[in-house]
C-alpha cells in the first residue's frame, strides 16, 4: 500500500516562538519582572518553542530590556534546546563594532543559539534622549549594519561617517556559527526593512496587523524582499520570514475573552501614549476584546480559532517560516503560561501536520480490530489446549 496517498499538501514548516518586548505594566515590579521573564524562557524551552526574540527599549516605563545580550546570556544558561535573539538590537544607539563583538561572544556563550535582528529604534522617546530624530534612525542603521556584517564574517572594515569612525576594524575572534549567525531584519509596514534585508541576505521579522489591508502590504514588501535578493546575488528564502502574531488560546472563546480583562487596557493606554502606531487600539470601547478580534488586530480564541487565524495569514500571503507570538502581558500570568501550553499542544502540531502518521496508523488498523480480536481469542485458546494437553501427558508419565 502505498501510504504517499495519505499523506497531507506539503508545506514549508513553521516554527513557533516568541517575541518578548516586553510588555509589562508599570505596577509591576522591575526586578520580579525579570524574573519571571526568565521563568518564561524556561517554559517555552520545556515546550519545544524554537526561538525567542528578545527587544530593547529605553523609555516608556513597560519595555523594560535595555540590554537583549544580557537577557540572553542568562536565559541561554536556564535552558537547553530554544534559540534566541535580539528583537531588535537598535543599531542607531551604539557604536557597529561593539555590537558585532558583542554579539559574536554571545553567539559562543550561547554555543550557537543566538540570532542576530536588527532594526532601527521603535520608540520616538529613546531618539529623544539620545539627540536623534526618527529620520535619523533609517540611515544610522543601514550604515551600521553596512559595517556589521563583514565584521562577522571575519572581514576588515574601514569607514567613515558623521557618527562612528572605522580605521582597518576586524574582530579580535569569530563567530561561533559559520560564516556568522541567523541576521534578521524588523519590517512593519514600509519597504525600507526588506530593503535592508535583501541587500545582506536577512531574513525578515513582520511586525504590524494580520487584517488584509496589512497582509497585503506584507506580501508586496516579500516581492520587493525577493527582487532585492536577486540583485544582491542573495536567494530569498521563505522559511526566514517570520510573522508577528497577538495570540492568545483558552479552552474557550469565552475564557479566552475574560482572561484579557487582566491587561488590555492597560496595553491600550500604552500604545496610545508610547508606542509610534499611526492607528492604535481606541480607547473607551464597550468591548475592547471583540474589536480587537473583529478587526483582526489580534487572534483570540480556541485553539481551533488560533489554527484558522494562522491558515488565514498563510492563505493570504503564502508560505512563511515563523510564528512568533507577541508576548503582551494581556492576561495574568497562569493564562499566559496555559495559552503557551495550547499552542504548543494543539495549535503547532495541526499547523505543521506532525501527527499525520500516528493518525494515519490508527485509522489504518482501527478497522481490523473485530478480526484481531478473534484471532487474539484464537492464539488463547490454543495456548490454553496446549497447556493442558502438557498437564495431561506429563501426569500420564508420572504414573
Amino acid at each position: 500500500m502505498d501510504l504517499s496517498m495519505n499523506a497531507p499538501v506539503q508545506r514549508l514548516p513553521i516554527k513557533f516562538g516568541l517575541f518578548h518586548g516586553p510588555h509589562h505594566a508599570t505596577n509591576l515590579d522591575p526586578t520580579y519582572a525579570y524574573q519571571r521573564d526568565l521563568m518564561l524562557m524556561e517554559h517555552i524551552d520545556r515546550l519545544g518553542f524554537d526561538e525567542a526574540w528578545i527587544g530593547e527599549h529605553h523609555s516608556g516605563g513597560f519595555e523594560i530590556i535595555a540590554a537583549p545580550e544580557v537577557f540572553i546570556a542568562a536565559a541561554a544558561e536556564r535552558t537547553r534546546n530554544i534559540r534566541f535573539g535580539t528583537g531588535v538590537k537598535s543599531l542607531p544607539y551604539h557604536h557597529p563594532f561593539i555590537v558585532a563583538e558583542t554579539i559574536a561572544q554571545l553567539d559562543h556563550m550561547t554555543r550557537g543559539r543566538v540570532m542576530f535582528g536588527v532594526g532601527p529604534g521603535a520608540l520616538p522617546t529613546d531618539a529623544q534622549m539620545f539627540g536623534l530624530t526618527p529620520a535619523d534612525l533609517r540611515p544610522r542603521m543601514d550604515e551600521a549594519l553596512d559595517c556589521i556584517v563583514p565584521l562577522l564574517r571575519g572581514e576588515i572594515v574601514t569607514k567613515k561617517t558623521d557618527w562612528f569612525e572605522l580605521k582597518e576594524a576586524r574582530l579580535g575572534f569569530g563567530c561561533y556559527t559559520k560564516p556568522m549567525m541567523e541576521l534578521a531584519v524588523t519590517s512593519i509596514r514600509s519597504p525600507a526593512g526588506v530593503l535592508a534585508a535583501g541587500r545582506h541576505g536577512a531574513g525578515v521579522l513582520v511586525l504590524g496587523g494580520i487584517d488584509d489591508d496589512s497582509l497585503a502590504h506584507h506580501a508586496s514588501n516579500w516581492r520587493i524582499y525577493e527582487e532585492t535578493c536577486a540583485k544582491h546575488g542573495h536567494q530569498a528564502d521563505r522559511s526566514k520570514w517570520k510573522f508577528t502574531l497577538m495570540i492568545h488560546a483558552a479552552e474557550t472563546r469565552e475564557r479566552a475573552k475574560t482572561d484579557l480583562q487582566y491587561g488590555l487596557d492597560r496595553y491600550i493606554g500604552y500604545s496610545n501614549d508610547i508606542i509610534p502606531a499611526s492607528n492604535p487600539i481606541p480607547r473607551g470601547l464597550p468591548d475592547p476584546v471583540q474589536w480587537i478580534i473583529d478587526n483582526r488586530r489580534a487572534i483570540v480564541g480556541t485553539p481551533d480559532d488560533v489554527v484558522a487565524g494562522i491558515e488565514r495569514v498563510r492563505a493570504k500571503v503564502g508560505d512563511f517560516g515563523g510564528v512568533l507570538v507577541f508576548q503582551h502581558d494581556w492576561a495574568n500570568w497562569p493564562a499566559t503560561l496555559r495559552s503557551l501550553d495550547l499552542i504548543a499542544e494543539e495549535v503547532r502540531p495541526r499547523i505543521n501536520n506532525t501527527n499525520w502518521l500516528r493518525q494515519d496508523s490508527y485509522d489504518r488498523n482501527a478497522p481490523k480490530q473485530t478480526a484481531n480480536r478473534a484471532l487474539a481469542s484464537q492464539g488463547i485458546a490454543e495456548a490454553q489446549a496446549r497447556f493442558e494437553q502438557a498437564k495431561r501427558a506429563g501426569s500420564s508419565e508420572a504414573r
